[in-house]
């Protein structure tokens, strides 16, 4: 499962730290939270949370099928080069490089929904700073209602108010020295053995989803720390260049003032209008399910 791989990799990573009984099983928990609740593709409702997919058949990082491909890209908005997004939280600027030339479709669909004003006055739902700095996450929709109780937050993605249909993009990861993403498994369920190009270095911005790898859809997560034990398991599309002091304050509950694209807007390309709005076959497609993005999202 999902939550099986991520920790085992979670325990190969604590190997390395002085053995705490308090520290370990504080440190579970903080994991735990940040996953989704996992849900089956018949579910009304997915989970998005830093897990991995179990491991399935096998992909070349030089030579993915593109076939495959373009079965979960079509319909998607993509970003070819770069663009740089500046994001205001407790009246502080946060700029966020986007990387569309590594993470084409994952930058693409920030970047898009950056556009339409989607994350402005949305909650960061989920903070773990204990017993050591983890992530801020944010990005679900329903955070912008204040009547919804926190603890209902986490499992909400992005629906598209033309279609009433939910999207879902690809869990996206490109190997270093590969020409072309792998799309729809984590690195080793694809039997790669290189490092991501987008590493989960501090200030490094990623996209949250279920132990389904492709049930990202709008929220996100940036990381405190370095955390090498996700890479290859989480889509990195970005990382904070600038304001990492702002992201290293937010709390539980604060809210995103205003985001929006400073540069690189002309490298956003939508999708044409005969493409499918919707994301890969495998992620949850009736306009009632919803999304736990997390670093682990939902509860």
């Amino acid at each position: 499962m999902a939550t099986g791989s991520l920790i085992q990799a979670w325990i190969s990573n604590m190997r390395l730290k002085v053995l705490n009984i308090r520290y370990y099983f504080c440190l579970f928990l903080a994991i735990g939270a940040l996953m989704l609740s996992s849900c089956s593709p018949e579910s009304t409702s997915s989970s998005s949370s830093p897990e991995t997919a179990s491991p399935t058949e096998t992909a070349s990082p030089t030579a993915p099928n593109s076939q495959v491909n373009n079965l979960q890209t079509d319909g998607l908005p993509r970003l070819d080069g770069m663009a740089t997004v500046e994001m205001v939280v407790n009246g502080s600027p946060i700029t966020i490089e986007v990387d569309g030339t590594n993470a084409p479709i994952t930058a693409g669909n920030f970047v898009d929904l950056v556009q339409r004003g989607v994350y402005d006055g949305l909650v960061f739902h989920r903070v773990v700073r204990d017993p050591e700095p983890f992530v801020v996450q944010g990005g679900d929709p329903k955070s912008k209602d204040t009547s919804v109780p926190p603890q209902l937050l986490g499992r909400g993605g992005f629906i598209d108010p033309e279609t009433k249909l939910s999207r879902y993009i690809p869990l996206e990861i490109k190997p270093e020295d590969a020409e072309e993403p792998v799309y729809g498994k984590t690195l080793e369920a694809a039997k790669v053995a290189q490092k991501p190009q987008l590493q989960h270095t501090r200030g490094a911005v990623a996209m949250a989803r279920s132990q389904m790898p492709n049930s990202a859809s709008s929220q996100f997560y940036i990381a405190l720390a370095d955390l090498e034990f996700l890479d290859g398991s989480y889509a990195v599309f970005g990382y904070v260049t600038n304001g990492m002091d702002a992201v290293d304050e937010i709390q539980q509950g604060d809210r995103i003032e205003s985001a929006k694209v400073v540069q690189g807007i002309d490298n956003l390309k939508q999708p044409d209008n005969d493409d499918s709005p919707e994301a890969a076959p495998d992620s949850p497609a009736t306009e009632e399910a919803t999304e736990d993005t997390e670093t682990d999202e939902g509860n």
